[in-house]
């Protein structure tokens, strides 16, 4: 039997691993399987770069969304092969120095992809919620 003082210090530890899942933040492979219908959601509010693209993830995940252009270029690649998004060289870049950027646009069929990919969260959305809800 453990005494006061260690069952307060597993308790402690208990909690802090809780505490630590409950409020870290949301990082790409936590999200596998819904990142292409997010930035297919960015990329309807208008055209973007990727930078664009990753910082309107981020602050419409309010912070607590953790996406790298090392999570997202791959995504945008991918997006753009399977015809959902098409891609552009910025031809003036207006007097920013650095390299050409790539801008992206949603078309068409990205679009109804976009649609599906929304349905599809719903669906994950109310099931999960079922299974974690308790009984009633």
């Amino acid at each position: 039997m453990l005494s006061a003082d260690k069952r307060s210090r597993k308790f402690d530890l208990e909690y802090l691993a809780w505490y630590n899942i409950c409020v870290a933040k949301i990082e790409g492979n936590q999200l596998r399987g819904h990142l292409d219908a997010m930035v297919l959601s960015c990329l309807e509010r208008g055209e973007g770069h990727g930078f664009e693209i990753v910082r309107r993830l981020d602050a419409a995940g309010c912070g607590e969304l953790t996406l790298r252009e090392g999570t997202v270029y791959p995504v945008l690649y991918r997006l753009e092969r399977a015809g959902l998004i098409a891609g552009r060289w910025e031809e003036n870049p207006g007097g920013r120095r650095g390299p050409r950027r790539r801008v992206y646009r949603l078309r068409r069929n990205g679009q109804r992809r976009l649609e599906a990919g929304r349905e599809q969260w719903r669906r994950f959305v109310h099931i999960v919620g079922n299974i974690m809800e308790p009984a009633t």
